[in-house]
């Protein structure tokens, strides 16, 4: 069943393209109407304790981000993201174990010379404890 028989029909199919193909997406009157309620956030704000959703729902919202940046334009609404997870997944007890580890095997790597360092201090707190004892033992 042909709606537009003989040489009607490649006319009237022109124009329907050519409305469609000059029909473009108001965004630029859209984005001036919805500037600040864009900027609010995503989804909504919190206005005195109460939750208010966008006057733009989040399809129109979608579609009108994707015509600005479509045009080339930036979107600046978008929130901010925030930092990848540079920590790995898994069990916890055995990342914190395995550090522990390394940890202690650093240490006892150090261990000789913290324990020259403990006995130089030792020794040199026994030495001033007894100077200050022949000291007191003079004056008196």
């Amino acid at each position: 069943m042909n709606l537009f028989p003989g040489p009607m029909a490649g006319k009237a199919a022109k124009s329907v393209a050519k409305a469609v193909g000059q029909y473009q997406y108001p965004w630029q009157e859209k984005l001036v109407k919805y500037k600040d309620e864009l900027s609010k956030g995503v989804w909504g704000y919190w206005e005195l304790g109460v939750w208010k959703p966008l006057g733009l729902s989040a399809r129109h919202r979608a579609r009108l981000r994707k015509e600005v940046v479509l045009a080339g334009h930036d979107w600046p609404y978008d929130p901010a993201r925030k930092e990848m997870r540079t920590k790995q997944k898994g069990h916890k007890c055995d990342r914190i174990s395995a550090e522990k580890r390394a940890k202690t095997a650093e240490l006892m790597q150090k261990m000789p010379e913290m324990l020259a360092d403990y006995r130089k201090r030792r020794w040199e707190r026994k030495m001033k404890a007894e100077d200050d004892t022949a000291r007191k033992a003079v004056q008196e």
